[in-house]
Parts: C-alpha cells; structure tokens; sequence
C-alpha cells in the first residue's frame, strides 16, 4: 500500500507437469510454463498459506499447469506484480480489484459461494469498548480509530465512507496494518476505537481471540461481495476460458479452508462473478475519489 514495492514472499511451489510454451498468447497452454497466483495478505500469511496450498494444488489439477503462490507485501504490491505480468492469477479485496482493474487490466472470474450455490458477502465495522461512552458513529469524533490498511474495503475506505456520510470530524486514523493488527490495537486498549469486519470477527470467535462480551459494535456497512479471483486480462482468450472453467470445477472441500478465512458459511464451491458484481466498489472508489496512489 503506502509504497509499491513488491515484496513476493514465501513463493510456494506445487509440482505438477505443464503445457510447453513461452509465450502468454498461447492459447490454452500454460504461459510461461507455470500460471502465479497472488494472494494479500489479508490474514496472518502463515495461517493463509495451509489453506490457499489445498486451492492451488487442486487448480494445479484441474488446469495441468503447475501453480506457482505467491504471498504479495499488499494491496499495491499485488496491482503492481499483475500489472508488471509478474502474476497470471490473483485474488484481491473487492476495492484493490476495483483498482487492479483499472491500472492492470485484471478481470474477475469467480468468487465464494454458500453451500447453496449463493455469492457471499461480508460487512465492515466499526467496534469500541463495551464501557466506552461511544455508543454510535458520531461519538467517535475526537476519537482514534484503528484502520487495517490503505486501499482495503472493508478496513479503510468503508469506515471512512461512514464517517464521512455522518459527518464525524476529528477522528484520529491508525493504519495497524491488517485487520487482526486493528483488532488487537482495540483489544489492548492502544484506541478508542477499531475497524473490524465479519470476516475477522468469525476467525476471531473461532480461535477464541475475541471476547464480544467486552466490545460493542456502533456501525456496520451494507454488504460487500466477497473478494474475486481474477485473471490478467492481456492473456490469450483460450486461457482464460480455461481458468474460469477450471476454477468453477474446483469442489467445496477444494475451496472451503480459503472460504473460512471469508466466513463463508456453510461452505460452498466457486461462482463465476464480473465487472457488475462490484459496481458497488466502483461507486465507493469514485465517491470518496481514490486514486491509485491512496492503495
């Protein structure tokens, strides 16, 4: 985010025979002999890895292809990387699509599905101290408030959105550097206040790392479509294709260790999305005007 440097950590690599070429316009095949799949870091990568490896060796399966992940730094890191045809496919946060659109091309494939088939969504929120005097959005002004990081939806642009709509000035912001990072400033007493969003909240009440009973929530979004997978959009059209096929046969038990991490309950298989599917992100981006420099 702040800076884009790239930081490709922990690249793991999943052994499986692929198609021969060199090219990216190869039709079907495989470009550059392996397909990269970046992923943010949007948990605690070593938590993450375990779970996107069962997605990746399934893909790698189903596509012939060996799947190469890789961990980016960021947000920007993870724009930055596709846009420099560093990654052929990438998962990003509803609002770093909206900008991997439009700075790398990247088009959406698929996104997260319920076990009947239905897209998922999540909200962001804004939550305080259960003896905190706040007791909505408007008596945070003057307050400090802990953010997860630049460019993410629901843990930056979506709290600031609800500030800006009910008019709270003075809030003191904290980049903590993710969501559990925000969670835990709030937790330790280090803010008045803390974005946490329900995909966090779910991780958190399953590991035991949360106690609700100590906290309260006084703002919540609407929903935000659960976060796409997507391809670069300057490869050969046979090859998408592929990958949106491949993607969309992966099973639930593929996919369902990624989707907890996304509170998708119960778990479901894979659904094909597109550009539409986050108008609403597009609207939020032009609304509070942001621009690539601010992911």
């Amino acid at each position: 985010m702040r800076a884009f440097s790239v930081v490709l950590a922990a690249a793991l690599l999943l052994t499986t025979a692929c198609g021969t070429t060199n090219s990216a316009s190869s039709g079907g095949d495989c470009p550059n002999g392996k397909v990269r799949f970046g992923v943010e870091p949007y948990e605690d990568p070593e938590k993450l890895k375990p779970a996107y490896e069962v997605l990746a060796k399934a893909l790698t399966s189903k596509l012939g292809c060996e799947v190469e992940l890789q961990v980016v730094d960021d947000y920007a890191a993870e724009v930055l990387a596709m846009r420099n045809d560093k990654l052929e496919i990438a998962q990003f946060g509803p609002l770093g699509y909206v900008f991997a659109a439009q700075k790398a091309g990247a088009e959406p494939m698929v996104s997260f599905a319920d076990g009947s088939g239905k897209l998922t969504s999540y909200t962001a929120g804004i939550w305080v101290a259960k003896d905190s005097p706040a007791q909505k959005i408007e008596d945070l002004a003057g307050k400090s408030l802990a953010l997860s990081s630049v460019g993410s939806a629901s843990g930056d642009a979506l709290p600031r959105y609800g500030l800006k709509k009910h008019d709270v000035g003075g809030v003191k912001l904290d980049y903590a550097g993710g969501h559990p990072e925000a969670m835990l400033s709030l937790v330790n007493g280090k803010v008045d206040a803390a974005e946490i969003n329900s995909q966090t909240l779910a991780t958190a009440r399953s590991a035991g790392t949360f106690d609700e009973s100590r906290f309260r929530q006084v703002w919540k979004s609407e929903p935000i479509p659960n976060d796409p997978i997507t391809v670069r959009g300057d490869l050969d059209p046979a090859f998408k294709d592929k990958v949106r096929k491949a993607l969309l046969e992966l099973e639930t038990a593929d996919v369902e260790k990624v989707g907890a991490f996304l509170d998708v309950t119960p778990p479901g298989p894979l659904v094909q999305v597109g550009n539409d599917t986050y108008k609403v992100l597009f609207d939020l981006a032009t609304t509070l005007g942001l621009k690539e420099e601010d992911v």
